[in-house]
């Protein structure tokens, strides 16, 4: 194992600004209107359709959408359009400030990303905001097939990091998530704003070892 500091980003409500909260119900709302259906109709052939799982599985797209689109009798191009604003929902906008201080990092420790994800998030992500050009490793639980809060995710990152949990902070926007991280041992905090999270991260970089 190495003895390098490594902070690991959420992506979701951190390195995006996105609030999953309010975005999903007013998603489902404007695609239940926009597909004639009443909602009781909307939500129950949504439930019908037998969908796959996209989180901890790759290669799962195709398959997901095409049942959205059979379950709500759209076209292909209705579905598109859906799969589209649902991307835009998904990566909200990029946390500037918070990508640039990660950017800043680089010379002086790992940085990294620890993320659930569904299938198609590393392409839509990379291509709107270039995460590779700082993040290494970016680990996707979609790919990984193991989600947080699970112990085994933050052990797999862990692996990959060649890190030691003392070594590590790991940042997410929701306390099971942080408190997962540190039930294996890593540093983990809750990100609620940007001066906050970027002092704690200069606190653990000025901790000995």
């Amino acid at each position: 194992m190495g003895s390098q500091k490594w902070v690991l980003f959420d992506i979701g409500g951190v390195l995006e600004i996105v609030d999953d909260d309010a975005v999903w119900p007013q998603f489902q709302s404007r695609w239940q209107e926009r597909s004639g259906f009443s909602a009781e109709e909307y939500r129950s052939r949504i439930r019908a359709a037998d969908l796959p799982v996209i989180d901890c599985r790759a290669d799962t797209r195709t398959e997901y959408w095409s049942k959205i689109g059979r379950a709500l009798e759209m076209d292909s191009s209705l579905v598109e359009a859906m799969q589209a604003d649902m991307w835009d929902e998904y990566c909200g906008r990029l946390n500037v400030e918070l990508f640039d201080y990660a950017k800043s990092l680089k010379s002086r420790i790992g940085v990294a990303i620890l993320s659930n994800s569904v299938d198609g998030a590393r392409d839509e992500e990379e291509r709107r905001f270039g995460f590779s050009a700082v993040f290494d490793p970016i680990i996707y639980s979609h790919e990984s097939g193991l989600l947080k809060p699970e112990p085994e995710a933050y052990e797999n990152a862990l692996e990959r990091l060649g890190a030691e949990p003392a070594d590590v902070l790991f940042i997410d926007d929701h306390e099971v998530c942080a408190g997962g991280a540190r039930a294996v041992g890593v540093n983990g905090i809750v990100h609620c704003d940007n001066a906050s999270t970027i002092a704690a991260i200069e606190q653990f970089l000025r901790q000995k070892k």
